[in-house]
């Protein structure tokens, strides 16, 4: 596998990555780590300016990684490719608003991810028009900002899905009616057996591949 393909499916473990070629994981462990802890950070510090001090009381509100990033969940994420950061915690009773702060505070982190994406492209638009577009798509810096748009892209689909703990099921509270509130209960009780069910069958390609499509239709739009 080329390094262009390596870092544009998404799909390679990123330890592979550590023998095959050094300073491509170095770009994707680097990608992740920005990734993770600015969509962290945002869930906390969205939740400070709602109300809630209960992240910045466990110091959250925080640009450093080692606030953020799982121990564990790191291990994986380079071992298997797939993992977790620390998850934010916070009161919804605490926030300003009751019924839209939880969502808010769940919403934070994927649009972190989005916005991330966005500025990369933005970069990578600049780095094109600046080193011409053969040096940008081969070179190391369009390369790392390809893997950096992709790994963000990824992370706010990926965390979009209604089912717990991922962001998206916060948003079934606002949108489904109150007499399909039990599809939020049913979730809570077994969304994250469902999840386990999809990384250990395979369901999780469908969703690298969404994402995949997304990052590759916003670098067909750069070039």
């Amino acid at each position: 596998m080329s390094r262009e393909a390596a870092y544009n499916t998404g799909l390679m473990r990123p330890l592979e990555l550590l023998t095959s070629d050094p300073l491509a994981f170095a770009m994707l462990a680097v990608s992740l780590v920005m990734a993770l802890t600015l969509h962290e950070f945002a869930h906390a510090y969205t939740a400070d300016l709602l109300g809630d001090r209960l992240p910045r009381a466990y110091g959250r509100v925080s640009l450093n990684p080692a606030r953020h990033l799982d121990p564990l969940g790191t291990l994986l994420l380079f071992l298997v490719g797939f993992g977790w950061a620390k998850p934010v915690q916070f009161r919804p009773e605490a926030l300003r608003s009751k019924r839209f702060g939880a969502a808010l505070v769940a919403l934070a982190g994927p649009l972190m991810n989005l916005l991330l994406g966005v500025l990369g492209v933005v970069a990578l638009r600049i780095a094109v028009s600046t080193l011409g577009i053969d040096e940008v798509r081969f070179g190391q810096v369009g390369i790392f900002l390809q893997t950096f748009i992709s790994i963000n892209i990824l992370l706010a689909v990926f965390n979009l899905m209604p089912l717990p703990p991922l962001d998206g099921s916060r948003l079934l509270t606002i949108f489904l009616p109150p007499d399909k509130q039990k599809i939020v209960y049913f979730l809570d009780r077994y969304g994250f057996f469902i999840l386990i069910g999809l990384v250990l069958f395979g369901g999780l390609t469908f969703i690298y591949r969404i994402a995949n499509v997304i990052a590759s239709f916003i670098g067909d739009l750069v070039f």
